[in-house]
């Protein structure tokens, strides 16, 4: 094996150890929803994910032009906006729905960008797994997945903003801004979901163990990642998120899917293989 495939393999390999870090933090995060709420929890995965971002990057932002500040502003809404939605999801849905229907902002971008016509197949086959996943039941939670498909929505603006973010600001210092506004902007939730909930200090680890597997151990290794596989095959690995996500929620939490959502889940991943690995992937 050349070193290049080593290389590769051993990307592929980090890339799935951290999307199984990202859903495990996802599921010991709704451990701590009873006592923290959703918006907590988030507050203390953005601290998380502040204090990781700018301790690497350690931006100057005194040196951010006015143009640059509006674009790491709108990302750290984007990026807020994105986790409290989910999380809300995971707590309504569970965690294998929530983060399959998230993963169609990334799919959705992937879509967009191209003009094959076998990409409008994929995008009618996704949309169908989509009818399949979310078919309307007396049990079913319309505002858990209008909450999740508004992650997607962040999702999609998350991987915009951030091209247009790295385009105007070298390496990863305006991803780091963005994270310690995001922060910033949490501390007001933080403080109020510690007062009003009272938790009891295994909640309160739980959600910074969740803010270090969801946030800090992910964010790292798309660090290194990125360095050793390219772009097609980094989408392609991250599009097993969702069956680890059904997984991880099934073991961790006991929520179960049925066979059809099982089969949704796979074509979801299927559809996003395929839209990343074309000629224009």
């Amino acid at each position: 094996m050349t070193s290049t495939g080593a290389g590769r393999w051993r990307g592929a390999a980090l890339m799935t150890g951290s999307g199984l870090s990202n859903q495990v933090g996802a599921s010991v995060a709704a451990l701590a929803f009873p006592q923290l709420g959703p918006a907590g929890v988030v507050a203390v995965r953005q601290w998380v994910a502040a204090v990781v971002l700018l301790a690497t990057a350690r931006p100057r932002l005194r040196g951010f032009t006015a143009a640059q500040w509006r674009l790491v502003l709108a990302l750290a809404l984007v990026f807020g906006t994105m986790n409290l939605s989910l999380y809300s999801a995971v707590d309504r849905v569970g965690l294998g729905l929530a983060v399959t229907l998230e993963f169609l902002g990334p799919l959705a971008v992937a879509l967009a960008g191209s003009r094959r016509r076998g990409d409008l197949l994929c995008a009618l086959v996704a949309a169908a797994a989509v009818v399949v996943l979310v078919r309307p039941r007396p049990s079913t939670d319309y505002l858990g997945i209008g909450l999740a498909l508004l992650a997607a929505g962040c999702w999609a603006a998350y991987i915009l903003l951030n091209r247009a973010v790295g385009a105007r600001i070298p390496g990863i210092a305006g991803s780091a801004a963005a994270a310690g506004a995001s922060g910033l902007a949490y501390v007001p939730v933080g403080v109020w979901a510690m007062i009003a909930h009272r938790p009891e200090p295994g909640a309160v680890l739980a959600a910074v163990t969740a803010g270090v597997l969801s946030s800090a151990v992910p964010m790292l290794a798309d660090l290194l990642t990125l360095r050793r596989v390219p772009a097609s095959v980094f989408g392609t690995v991250m599009s097993v998120n969702p069956v680890l996500a059904a997984l991880v929620g099934w073991v961790v939490l006991g929520q179960r899917l049925d066979v059809l959502s099982w089969v949704a889940i796979g074509v979801i991943v299927a559809v996003n293989v395929a839209a990343v690995t074309g000629p224009n992937g």
